[in-house]
């Protein structure tokens, strides 16, 4: 079964920003389970419209990359940068299974929602393993593998189980935690 055909559409990036969803997934707490320092490096891959790329830059004093596929999603987080006076945000136009940074250049990493998105599971992961400095962490937030009213649809899901497999074959630790019903996120080192 291939994952990787079902691209989000920029055009439905109100979604992303919907009030509802923010509660169900409180970004600022989501961000706290990467306990990021000031002197993090940090890459937000799949960043979108930066839901979680804003509250990743006030934690740190170094730079974020904000890498995404989509043009559009970039242009419209400088925007949300500019606005919100972050300065410390990098946009990356690139592909999660080919990310434009040097080897071992970020200290974290998040990747929200995109990996059920990716081609080849394998290769995004270990790009991620690449771009990581050692003793970094990633944190992954997925759909769990069910029928919900809303978000992408059963068929493109990444089960958690599935995804732990994967990760662990690449050589990382992973702890597995459910948000609500519908999300779970990934700590993996």
């Amino acid at each position: 079964m291939s994952h990787g055909q079902h691209r989000f559409n920029p055009q439905h990036v109100a979604k992303l920003l919907n009030p509802d969803r923010l509660k169900m997934l409180p970004p600022e707490q989501i961000v706290d389970a990467l306990q990021i320092s000031q002197d993090d490096n940090v890459a937000d891959l799949g960043c979108g419209p930066g839901v979680f790329t804003l509250p990743i830059a006030k934690r740190t004093q170094r730079t974020v990359y904000a890498i995404d596929v989509e043009r559009q999603m970039l242009e419209l987080l400088q925007q949300r940068t500019e606005e919100a006076g972050v300065s410390n945000v990098q946009t990356v136009l690139s592909d999660a299974e080919k990310i434009d940074l040097p080897d071992q250049s970020v200290d974290k990493v998040l990747i929200a929602f995109v990996l059920h998105e990716v081609g080849d599971l394998n290769q995004a992961v270990q790009e991620v393993k690449r771009i990581l400095r050692p003793n970094g962490n990633v944190l992954i937030l997925e759909w769990e593998k069910k029928e919900t009213e809303m978000g992408p649809p059963v068929h493109h899901r990444l089960d958690s189980n599935e995804l732990q497999q994967v990760l662990v074959a690449n050589g990382l630790q992973t702890e597995v935690k459910l948000l609500n019903d519908n999300h779970y996120m990934v700590v993996a080192q």
